[in-house]
């Protein structure tokens, strides 16, 4: 049997912030895949693989209704068949090895896409697909990211 064991801590000082329930068994690892709504899975099929690089899975199940699945690096991206939702500021990102050249090339093949700006460690920008979804484009820079 598993047990999960739990404590309270506060994520703040203030004391009108509650105390957060926390699990100790549980240790994420990474994000395995993010769901986009996407009227039109061919067109989003078509900008995820032909302009952003991903590679479409052939294991999706038949779920009912359409999509795909999409390997963007590590992580994957499922694409549900369905009207995007209003835009208010949700958005995942994709990290890129070289974002000022991805711009380039991007904006070569006509897509608009903002200047990369300085966040964090590292460097953002952010495209949108056909559907109206956002997706930010990330490099994390100073720090070798192809050591294991």
């Amino acid at each position: 049997m598993l047990r999960v064991r739990a404590c309270r801590r506060r994520v703040s000082r203030d004391p009108r912030i509650p105390l957060i329930r926390q699990t100790q068994g549980m240790q994420p690892l990474a994000v395995h895949h993010v769901s986009i709504n996407v009227p039109d899975v061919g067109a989003a099929i078509s900008f995820y693989t032909e302009v952003l690089g991903g590679t479409v899975r052939h294991d999706r199940p038949d779920f009912g209704f359409g999509g795909a699945w999409i390997d963007l690096g590590t992580s994957q991206l499922h694409l549900l068949e369905a009207a995007a939702p209003a835009v208010l500021g949700q958005h995942f990102a994709i990290q890129v090895g070289d974002l000022v050249a991805t711009v380039a090339e991007l904006r070569e093949r006509g897509i608009r896409v903002n200047d990369p700006s300085p966040v964090g460690p590292g460097l953002q920008a952010f495209v949108t697909d056909p559907a109206g979804n956002t997706v930010e484009l990330y490099e994390l820079v100073g720090t070798d990211t192809t050591a294991p």
